[in-house]
């Protein structure tokens, strides 16, 4: 794969045309004409800062960019904090856009995966509490969330009491209905791709009785997933059901690599809120994230739930929080 040097170029970056000048990407594709003029194809991966995929340059003809080969590296640009913060921002923007489309139906499900402690449940939750006036309204249930474990039989009655068209159910961190080959059938029937989906119980059930559930029914209703798992890393026989599970939802990967990019998004969400119930003030507020910025290599997780902790630590012990926290959430030296 070739290199090229934009000499005069633009790409839109969060709604702005910024300049390419100088800047030198993977060629995939030479010069085009599309319904938007022209552009040019590049591998946007290999530059930091910008999508993980190929990107469209808008250039005014082949003289907009030079072939440079190989010898030529791939621009080494250091994304500053506020464009990873921006960066990250978006993709949970788009989580809370994805949860809203799902709700209306028109997503049909959705699988959010990424380390403890981002803010994965957080986001579909408070985009899912909105609708909670539907419930005082006599609608029924709008969505439910499940935690734990949960049985196969467990999983069907649950499916069956939250079929209706509108309602959503979120799996959050219900791994086990991963690790059971009867579950992962069940849930491959309710998010067929076909108009119509019916899930069955085929074999004789007390409990099922017991409870009225029928032994077949029509699923309407949404589901998000929200787990740990990477689903690309699962082996096994279980891997075929889970990529078959995989191909009927959307997919969004929070994965937050980096230490840098962790406490970033750490900063972030206690800016934008996280901690005002606790009515602490702003510079004790301050004097948390300190903490944790400044201890982050001996904490026993880099985590939002690691600042709740230590929140929760000051409100408690306004006096000696710190020596509390070295206590309790970092790891003996």
């Amino acid at each position: 794969m070739q290199n090229i040097r934009i000499s005069e170029g633009t790409y839109k970056i969060r709604g702005k045309d910024a300049d390419m000048a100088g800047l030198v990407f993977p060629l995939v594709e030479e010069f085009k004409v599309g319904a938007k003029g022209g552009y040019v194809t590049v591998d946007g991966s290999a530059v930091n800062g910008f999508p993980d995929r190929n990107i469209k340059i808008k250039v005014s003809g082949p003289e907009g960019y030079e072939l440079v080969g190989q010898e030529v590296k791939a621009t080494e640009r250091e994304e500053s904090d506020a464009e990873i913060v921006e960066r990250i921002r978006e993709r949970f923007d788009m989580l809370k856009d994805m949860t809203k489309a799902v709700k209306k139906g028109d997503v049909r499900a959705m699988i959010v995966s990424g380390p403890p402690g981002v803010g994965k449940s957080h986001g579909v939750e408070e985009v899912l509490d909105r609708y909670k006036t539907m419930e005082t309204l006599g609608a029924g249930k709008s969505f439910e969330v499940i935690k734990g474990a949960m049985s196969p039989i467990g999983l069907y009655c649950k499916l069956f009491n939250m079929a209706n068209k509108g309602n959503v159910v979120v799996f959050d961190d219900c791994d086990s209905i991963f690790q059971e080959e009867l579950s992962l059938n069940i849930l491959k029937a309710a998010l067929d791709s076909k108009k119509t989906r019916t899930i069955h119980w085929n074999t004789d059930s007390f409990k099922l009785r017991n409870e009225g559930v029928p032994d077949s029914f029509k699923f309407e209703a949404s589901a998000i997933f929200i787990t740990n798992l990477k689903f690309d890393k699962v082996k096994g026989k279980l891997r075929e059901h889970l990529s078959a599970l995989e191909s009927r939802c959307h997919y969004m990967d929070l994965t937050i690599d980096t230490e840098r990019d962790k406490m970033l998004r750490i900063k972030q969400v206690v800016q934008d809120g996280m901690l005002q119930d606790y009515k602490l003030d702003d510079e004790v507020k301050e004097e948390i994230v300190d903490f944790v910025d400044v201890n982050k290599n001996r904490l026993r997780e880099l985590s939002l739930r690691t600042v709740l902790k230590v929140a929760d630590l000051a409100k408690a012990f306004p006096t000696k929080w710190e020596a509390m926290a070295e206590n309790t959430v970092m790891r003996r030296a």
